[in-house]
């Protein structure tokens, strides 16, 4: 039953509407803070991306640029002469190597059929090896630079990047001078193999397009391992169909990722930024934590706080309510409510206080229908009824007597076959007007129906029957007046029967033995009285 009150509760309902209407707040802001947050970082991380990713690429190109220059130079400067006298030539590339020495792998020159002239460093097994079916060489035999692919060279074993250029004697390629960098040489490409962002392990890549590969990366192992499959990655197709700029992207694995991707120039190479969304975004998901615990800190306070507030603005109208309800218990009588404030409260309890005052006004007219004659105003039969059981009930205590006077009009048919009903009913009101004015305040004057009327006097002494008669003849004398009724003069006369009485006299016998005196007076064919003791 508490429960159930607890559940009918307006403080109830109004707190968990209060707190449906912050927890749909809470949560609109807590997703609409995380997107706004999510696409404002992303762009400002896809930025920072893009931003490193040009710095390594920048670094590369320099890197790659400085050893395309030297190489060329050198390719330039080589006597055609030492490409007959091996240990000359040999010499001659440990001399430059010395000064410049940014292939840390060596140089060599080859021939046109793929052998090797000279080395240096020297490499035991680099002489027997045949170069020809290599991409760089065949590449400069036509008479340009060529960067080759990254493969794990044949004599160091390590993976190695390989650069040709052609030595040109009169317009032809007697022979071809490469230059091998370790991949991991110091240097070299360490700024995009040892840089991470964050604590992100694999946070760059170094991908050649052309050669379908992924040179190198922050993570080593990844070094020389070929590129996705098309369809595995919609970021990467577009960066293979040319796409260059930073965006938001899944991964194989289904995982979000920021990525940035920028061209190295002189190679065609794609250097790629990335950075995992849970770090991308760690921001957004630490606001939108701190978000919900403030929000749940301020749902206990607002809740509290609700629940005090609504109690002390609302508490006048409980205490209404259970005095209402102690009223309609019967426990209280039925009166106004006390007024405190002059609020929405006040109000209402005002206006329930005016319907209870009409309330008790229509249940005083109901009464008063119920008890009273409609047309006279006299007490009817039921109301004389109450009184007479009152009256014998008093005269057995008292030891006293009462009489019961049963009038009923003369020649009343006549006038309201002649003149009407109206005219009827305005004699029965003079007529209950003038019998009025005949008795005592104590006394009850009753009509109970048509032309019948019922006085009751009690607290008689042993003269009852006089003071009946006494009466009776006043109310006699009451009709000897004619009445007028619409300009008509119309005389009535009157038949009373008195039936005497004590406090041991059953009512119905009284009104019964009333009755048949009245009808012995009727008898007579004049107005008058006449009395049975009972």
């Amino acid at each position: 039953m508490k429960s159930k009150r607890l559940s009918d509760s307006i403080i109830i309902r109004l707190l968990a509407l209060s707190l449906a209407i912050m927890i749909f707040g809470v949560l609109s802001r807590y997703y609409a803070l995380g997107s706004f947050l999510r696409q404002d970082l992303g762009q400002v991380v896809s930025e920072q991306q893009l931003a490193l990713a040009g710095y390594v690429a920048h670094d590369i190109d320099d890197k790659i640029r400085q050893r395309k220059a030297l190489l060329s130079r050198l390719a330039t400067a080589l006597p055609p002469e030492l490409l007959d006298r091996p240990d000359a030539l040999r010499a001659w590339l440990k001399e430059r190597y010395q000064y410049q020495p940014l292939f840390s792998i060596g140089l060599f020159v080859v021939r046109p059929d793929g052998r090797v002239i000279a080395d240096y460093p020297e490499v035991p097994h680099r002489m027997q090896v045949n170069y020809g079916d290599r991409d760089y060489i065949r590449q400069s035999l036509q008479g340009r630079f060529y960067i080759g692919k990254a493969i794990t060279g044949r004599s160091s074993g390590v993976p190695v990047l390989p650069m040709s250029a052609p030595v040109q004697v009169s317009g032809e390629v007697p022979a071809v001078l490469v230059g091998v960098t370790a991949i991991a040489a110091p240097g070299f490409l360490d700024l995009l193999q040892q840089s991470r962002i964050g604590d992100h392990r694999d946070s760059f890549l170094l991908i050649s397009p052309r050669d379908h590969q992924i040179i190198t990366g922050s993570q080593s192992e990844l070094t020389l391992q070929p590129m996705p499959e098309p369809g595995r990655d919609p970021l990467h197709d577009q960066a293979m169909a040319g796409y260059r700029g930073a965006a938001v992207a899944a991964t194989p694995q289904g995982e979000e990722e920021v990525r940035a991707i920028v061209q190295v120039p002189s190679t065609g190479w794609l250097v790629v930024a990335k950075l995992p969304g849970r770090d991308a975004f760690a921001t957004v998901a630490r606001v939108q934590h701190f978000t919900l615990r403030q929000a749940l800190i301020a749902f206990v306070v607002f809740s509290v706080l609700a629940c005090g507030g609504m109690y002390i603005v609302l508490r006048p109208l409980f205490r209404a309510a259970r005095h209402a309800d102690r009223m309609t218990r019967g426990e209280l009588p039925l009166e106004p409510l006390p007024i405190h404030r002059k609020d929405e409260v006040g109000y209402l309890i005002a206006s329930f206080n005016r319907l209870l005052r009409k309330l008790e006004d229509k249940q005083t007219e109901l009464a008063q229908m119920a008890h009273h004659d409609s047309l006279t105003g006299l007490p009817n039969r039921l109301l004389l009824s109450d009184r007479l059981h009152v009256a014998l009930a008093q005269a057995q205590r008292r030891e006293t007597r009462l009489a019961l006077l049963f009038m009923d009009l003369d020649s009343f048919k006549m006038i309201n076959d002649t003149l009407g009903h109206k005219a009827g009913d305005k004699v029965l009101w003079q007529a209950a007007q003038r019998l009025s004015g005949t008795v005592r305040q104590s006394d009850t004057l009753a009509r109970i129906g048509g032309d019948e009327f019922v006085l009751l006097l009690s607290d008689l002494d042993d003269k009852a029957e006089d003071i009946a008669r006494t009466v009776a003849d006043k109310c006699l004398e009451a009709f000897d007046t004619p009445f007028l009724v619409s300009g008509n003069s119309c005389q009535l006369g009157i038949s009373i029967g008195i039936a005497i009485g004590d406090g041991y006299s059953n009512p119905d016998s009284l009104l019964q033995a009333a009755d048949q005196a009245m009808y012995r007076v009727k008898k007579t064919g004049s107005s008058g009285s006449a009395t049975i003791h009972l």
